[in-house]
């Protein structure tokens, strides 16, 4: 196995550490058998990183996101944040931290201007700031035409769209993104790339869990590999290319689980 790098953006030096997983473990008991969906998961992210959490069906990815978003407590380990315990502070951390779901989970009866209104008074913005903000996301994201609009009349891309924009109401410094582009037609996925790595410009820290390796492979500074809730590798995806010889990270990937199920035998 080839060791971890530390991550170097554009050359530059050694990014610092934003974000640091410890030991985080989820125990899921299932009549008299424990699962470890997670079993001892530890790695930093730096800011203004995109870092993509891929992993078969079942390695812990959408386990851990949960984690981060709050969702679902940790059976032990923590999450600092600039050194700090998320868990100090909750409503503190919610208050920078963005989630966008899998699936659209928007109030059907709202339009798409309510839905943002509504998720920008969650988090205490002022008439006049939320306003502001519908108008700079609605241009961001080309919602201008949609904003009276309800949900049900939304294609799967602008569905996604707004799911983003709801995401960005609180100006978050962190967004947790899983599966943004699932069952997307392949032109919306790239306008949707687009808009993620607009946002990393911006300076957001980005954790990415998708299943589409070719997705990872575009947007993400490095990738972390779950394997039955371990890690198995973190890495960027030039670096895992050019170790293994391969030409995509998807070619890579493959090669590494038949590499695993062949020490299984």
């Amino acid at each position: 196995m080839l060791p971890v790098m530390e991550y170097r953006q554009k050359g530059g030096p050694v990014q610092e550490q934003f974000i640091q997983v410890v030991g985080i473990k989820k125990f899921f008991k299932r009549k008299k058998h424990i699962i470890k969906a997670l079993n001892g998961v530890s790695f930093t992210i730096h800011k203004g990183e995109i870092f993509g959490l891929l992993g078969a069906n079942g390695a812990g990815k959408t386990t851990l996101s949960s984690i981060f978003a709050t969702l679902h407590p940790a059976t032990s380990g923590d999450i600092l944040i600039n050194g700090t315990s998320i868990y100090r502070d909750i409503a503190g951390y919610r208050q920078i931290l963005g989630y966008c779901p899998q699936r659209a989970n928007m109030i059907k009866e709202l339009t798409v201007a309510q839905q943002l209104t509504f998720a920008g008074k969650l988090y205490g913005l002022t008439n006049q700031t939320i306003q502001k903000r519908i108008r700079t996301l609605a241009t961001q994201f080309k919602l201008d035409h949609v904003l009276d609009e309800k949900p049900n009349i939304l294609s799967g891309g602008y569905k996604q769209r707004v799911m983003l924009a709801r995401t960005l109401m609180h100006y978050p410094s962190i967004i947790i993104l899983d599966e943004p582009t699932v069952a997307l037609d392949p032109h919306v996925r790239r306008q949707l790339w687009d808009l993620i790595l607009g946002l990393k410009q911006k300076g957001v820290t980005i954790i990415l869990t998708t299943h589409y390796l070719d997705e990872a492979e575009a947007l993400a500074d490095r990738v972390c590999i779950l394997d039955r809730g371990r890690v198995k590798l973190i890495e960027t995806p030039t670096h895992l290319k050019s170790f293994y010889g391969k030409a995509t990270l998807e070619d890579v990937f493959l090669k590494i689980m038949n590499e695993e199920a062949r020490q299984e035998l």
